[in-house]
């Protein structure tokens, strides 16, 4: 349906892993250029330095072999050279550690950065709504924060692997060179089982993350506050246990399975290099039996060998997790490289409202083979007018909410403001002259202060502003008397510093969420989705008064399935089937006796029959 959504998977060719690869790298070099260049040199260095280290053995043991004869500045000089190879193997390994963890460190954070600007630069809600995209992002958020560094140390290894074995086998070449004709014939194969290996272990890892992932929403679910109750109540415990380890063990088996595979696949190649091992070692004794080498050689040819299929090893192991973490990484750069939506044609800043917003023949639905929620919706709501909107559950009213402010486009028609279609605005002007609660609020785990100053991120150091929003939404008492008043963590997730945060109400986070609308007191449009829901008889009443002196002269929207609480807007909307079928004041709709005086009798009814004084309380009117 929207013209950015691109839900394709990762590429897996070999074009793409390299594509993904220079993005890495890219991103490495933008993150920590001197940290990342000092690494790799730091590889080649590491990756030489035992290459170095058999040769100078080579040369002590061989002057050493010499007995009376040996000279004394080339066992000193041989021996000089072992210790300041070992040095350099210690102290290179402890910098090059901390180097490549500032490296790590830096790309993860330029990673996520990347990712959530991307992100946030969705205009609307679509992507958010879609599974697919959304089993992506929680694998680009997973890649984002765990790639860099295993491409850190897969590439460090992979180069310190190629500088080693390339340094061991340039030795058998010299000391004798049809082993090495052997030392290939085992490495090869050896080299390109590994890879296919990796190649299984990374496909392996792509093809259960939908299991881990209903795992994890498993485990979430049996330590969710919010699901504890129903959980309880109904028994659910081991019926979700159950599911979370049918889940496991799924994901189980499959590793199993690859992993006696691979075992049988890894006892192979170990005979292998053991039979090159023992042929070379042969080899090396019968030469030394027969003066063909010296001692010195033997131990240098020895260490070549164990030093080749130890490089070997090395590097297949890196590449595969190379490849790996190459794999997690496109699912990052996806995200990352989806083209961002051409800006407003006419992103002239914030526009106040000066005439009225018009809604023309508005069509919506929230998929392409769906049913249409908006049919032909003409709606005006002049400036300084307040409308209330009335209709059953599913008649559109949110959604209608949703397209004016531009979280989702409609199929057909269009929505003006002050005769502009809102598509020619910047979604972040549009929307700095609007404010809303809405009927799914959000409850913040930030202090008292910050749950309402989000609503106005420039009033968040102003506690007298917050103060004032608070009033009209009466719940500036309560937050006052919490522990540290406005300042008090409220959260479950998170705990203050003195372990003084606090919890409110449902009808005391209605409230925090109402004055977070009137914070932003110069918006143009207010709009109010089942504002009072969650409030008690008596704070319903109270709230609606003050709405409706905070909206006289205001241009709102009001919802509300308590009808007695439109009566007083200018004008009451009745949608029904995803058309507008009743428009007029309340005593005109109710003259009319159509839908709007068939649903508030219906109310009206409930409440005269209801015989507690609160359902009286609450009589429309």
């Amino acid at each position: 349906m929207s013209g950015e959504q691109r839900d394709v998977p990762p590429e897996r060719t070999p074009g793409g892993t390299v594509r993904q690869a220079a993005a890495a790298a890219r991103l490495g070099l933008a993150a920590a250029p001197g940290a990342m260049l000092t690494v790799l040199g730091l590889a080649v260095v590491e990756g030489a330095l035992p290459p170095v280290t058999a040769w100078f053995t080579k040369l002590l043991v061989d002057e050493l072999a010499r007995g009376q004869a040996a000279g004394v500045g080339r066992v000193t000089a041989a021996a000089v050279g072992l210790a300041v190879a070992g040095l350099l193997a210690g102290a290179h390994r402890s910098v090059a550690f901390y180097l490549a963890g500032a490296m790590s460190r830096a790309a993860r954070l330029l990673a996520a950065d990347r990712l959530f600007a991307r992100v946030n630069g969705y205009v609307g809600l679509d992507r958010f709504e879609n599974p697919a995209f959304l089993d992506r992002l929680r694998l680009a958020v997973q890649a984002g924060g765990q790639a860099p560094g295993d491409l850190t140390r897969s590439v460090v290894a992979l180069i310190r692997a190629m500088v080693q074995g390339g340094g061991f086998l340039a030795t058998l070449v010299v000391v004798w060179p049809p082993i090495v004709l052997a030392v290939l014939a085992g490495a090869v194969p050896a080299a390109l089982l590994q890879a296919r290996a990796g190649r299984r272990r990374a496909g392996l890892t792509m093809s259960l993350s939908p299991v881990h992932r209903r795992e994890f929403t498993y485990q979430m679910l049996l330590t969710d506050v919010s699901a504890a109750k129903e959980i309880r109540l109904f028994g659910l415990g081991d019926f979700l246990r159950g599911r979370m380890l049918g889940e496991l063990r799924a994901g189980n088996d499959a590793e199993a399975g690859l992993e006696r595979r691979l075992l049988r696949m890894d006892a192979g190649l170990e005979l292998l290099a053991g039979a090159v091992m023992v042929t070379g070692v042969a080899v090396a004794a019968y030469r030394a039996m027969h003066g063909l080498i010296t001692l010195g050689d033997v131990t240098l040819f020895l260490a070549a060998l164990a030093g080749v299929y130890g490089a070997v090893t090395a590097f297949t192991e890196s590449a595969a997790t190379a490849y790996r973490a190459l794999l997690l990484f496109g699912a990052y750069q996806a995200i990352v490289d989806e083209p961002v939506p051409a800006p407003a044609a006419a992103p002239d800043g914030p526009r106040p409202l000066r005439t009225g917003i018009e809604l023309r023949d508005v069509w919506f639905r929230y998929r392409d083979d769906g049913p249409w929620v908006l049919r032909g919706v003409d709606l005006v709501i002049p400036r300084g007018a307040s409308v209330g909107l009335v209709g059953v559950n599913g008649a559109g009213k949110s959604t209608l909410i949703k397209l004016l402010c531009r979280l989702y486009e409609p199929q057909r028609g269009r929505i003006l403001w002050d005769g502009a279609d809102i598509r020619t605005i910047a979604p972040e002007d549009l929307r700095s002259r609007i404010t809303a609660v809405f009927q799914d609020f959000m409850t913040y785990d930030l202090t008292a202060r910050e749950n309402i100053g989000v609503g106005r991120l420039d009033a968040l150091g102003d506690l007298g502003a917050i103060r004032r929003a608070a009033r009209p939404a009466g719940v500036d008492d309560a937050l006052a008397a919490l522990p540290h008043g406005y300042d008090t963590l409220l959260s479950r997730i998170f705990v203050g510093l003195d372990d003084d945060s606090a919890q409110l109400s449902g009808g005391q986070w209605q409230r925090v969420a109402v004055a977070r609308a009137f914070l932003r007191e110069d918006a143009d449009l207010m709009i109010l989705d089942e504002p009072s829901s969650g409030l008690d008889p008596e704070a319903e009443h109270a709230l609606h008064e003050r709405l409706m002196s905070l909206t006289t002269g205001r241009t709102s929207l009001l919802i509300s399935h308590r009808l007695g609480a439109l009566r007083d807007a200018d004008e009451i909307v009745v949608l029904d089937g995803g058309r507008i079928v009743e428009r007029g004041p309340h005593t005109a709709l109710l003259e009319h006796g159509g839908v709007y005086a068939r649903l508030f009798a219906l109310q009206s009814a409930a409440y005269r029959d209801a015989p507690d004084s609160a359902a009286l309380a609450a009589e429309p009117g």
